[in-house]
């Protein structure tokens, strides 16, 4: 744990009161599972301004929505209500019960009614500007015409939105735990200002260390339709978004210094084939 992080979390555990047990961490966060008066909660501390900076006032809009609730927040730090016992829908999705996930995914986006989202919350606009980096970047990992199709793409889809609200921005099975009295919610939201539609997109690319599931054109097909009929969503929007998102998402990972993602260009392929 970096210094800054660790005197972080020794001043807000002791500024909220929380009794730490163990701690984790991650490349982006430290997590501290303890209790306040009783009640199990989880400290956590991010380590420098970035997507996660500002959960805590993502959160705080959700109210409690689908989400874990949280307690108290500053920029960088929140404490949150800890999910117990806190499995992922990973497990049920790569054991043949894809579809039962699928379900809950779409319940849980369902729940996230939103007040209003924060000034500072990014737009589906203000993300597309990874697409001209890339292209203006020289690095060829993907290829050109893909990502110049799936900029048209996401360009249209951004300027046809209707309904725009705030949504998580990175839904998926790794981010929704189950806890033994409130059901399955939502953690770890990047925040983003958009149609319901791109929410979905996060949900077909995942498992991550799964694509032979998550790039089956059955699975797609299921999926998409269990997401459009329990969202009121329009299907075709949702698998042009979840095209776009996953060329952007291989862009995102090259830019953060890691290798190119297969299966998230596989999908881009195999989706791009499915909308011509």
């Amino acid at each position: 744990m970096s210094d800054d992080a660790r005197d972080r979390l020794v001043m807000l555990s002791r500024r909220w009161d929380v009794a730490v047990g163990t701690t984790w961490e991650t490349e982006t966060s430290v997590l501290a599972f303890g209790s306040r008066r009783g009640r199990p909660v989880v400290l956590k501390v991010v380590r420098r301004e970035g997507d996660e900076w500002d959960s805590g006032e993502i959160l705080q809009a959700f109210q409690g929505h689908g989400v874990v609730r949280i307690y108290e927040f500053v920029a960088g730090g929140m404490l949150l209500e800890r999910a117990m016992p806190g499995e992922s829908l990973v497990p049920l999705a790569t054991s043949g019960r894809d579809a039962e996930a699928t379900a809950i995914l779409a319940k849980v986006i369902k729940q996230m009614s939103p007040t209003s989202a924060s000034s500072q919350c990014p737009t589906v606009h203000d993300w597309a500007k990874a697409f001209t980096g890339y292209l203006q970047s020289g690095d060829e990992q993907i290829s050109r015409d893909l990502v110049q199709d799936a900029h048209g793409a996401y360009m249209e889809l951004e300027n046809s939105q209707r309904e725009v609200r705030l949504l998580h921005g990175d839904l998926h099975h790794y981010n929704v735990l189950r806890d033994a009295r409130r059901g399955w919610l939502a953690i770890d939201p990047k925040g983003v200002v958009a149609e319901v539609e791109y929410e979905c997109g996060a949900v077909l690319r995942n498992p991550v260390e799964d694509p032979d599931l998550f790039t089956s054109l059955g699975v797609v097909e299921n999926r998409v339709e269990i997401l459009a009929r329990t969202l009121g969503a329009s299907a075709h929007r949702i698998l042009r978004w979840a095209y776009t998102q996953a060329v952007l998402s291989a862009i995102w990972d090259i830019e953060d210094g890691e290798a190119c993602p297969h299966g998230a260009i596989t999908l881009a392929a195999r989706l791009r084939r499915m909308l011509s």
